[in-house]
């Protein structure tokens, strides 16, 4: 018997690289990542869902960007491109796994997102809009439980923020970490399953683990 029925992706940092976008419209990887900072902690902080853009456009007042950047990086959403090993990914997994994603965006942010990969026949696109709140609050995930109508005990989730460990240990899944960028975990952060640098890494873990 497989181990899991299914695997669920946070979309925007486990799958596609969205610090790229965000640092270019930015102008600089450090003040990208600046302003990635401040937009998280206010998502992480304010649990029911505020709008996307409105969030966005916050984190940059607090951190001296100009004005218009958030309908910028709205308006840049085409140049998202996914993490180069995830395609072949989910390519093999889709054979044998149902598949879904919960993402901290817009309903339509996350939809455009989600579209980028071509052939890909997602069951589930949660978002935080969809969901009325952000992660890594545990509805979200909740919900694409919900969705699925599976236990979480036969979900695996593979989370690119280790914000994720808190909201999926909250409703009993497993989580494999894809630590693309090297960040460290926070502070009281349950430990992932397992942690990876690459996409094509997990892959061979859920392929052994469907195998022991």
């Amino acid at each position: 018997m497989r181990r899991y029925d299914a695997v669920l992706f946070d979309l925007l940092t486990a799958l596609i690289d969205s610090w790229s976008l965000w640092n270019r419209v930015a102008g600089s990887e450090a003040a990208g990542r600046k302003w990635r900072a401040a937009y998280l902690a206010l998502t992480y902080g304010c649990g029911a869902y505020e709008p996307y853009e409105r969030l966005v456009e916050q984190a940059a007042r607090e951190t001296g960007m100009p004005a218009g950047v958030a309908r910028q990086l709205s308006g840049r959403w085409c140049e998202l491109e996914p993490w180069d090993d995830a395609p072949a990914l989910l390519r093999t997994r889709a054979p044998t796994h149902r598949l879904g994603v919960v993402t901290n965006c817009s309903e339509a942010l996350g939809r455009q997102a989600a579209a980028l990969f071509e052939g890909v026949q997602w069951e589930v696109v949660v978002t935080a809009e969809g969901a009325g709140y952000y992660k890594p609050d545990p509805r979200p995930y909740g919900l694409a439980l919900e969705q699925l109508g599976l236990p979480p005990e036969r979900v695996l989730f593979v989370a690119g923020s280790a914000y994720d460990l808190f909201g999926t240990a909250a409703v009993g899944l497993d989580t494999l970490w894809h630590n693309r960028v090297g960040l460290a975990r926070p502070p009281g952060a349950p430990a992932p399953l397992k942690e990876f640098r690459t996409l094509a890494e997990a892959g061979a873990f859920i392929h052994s683990a469907e195998k022991a």
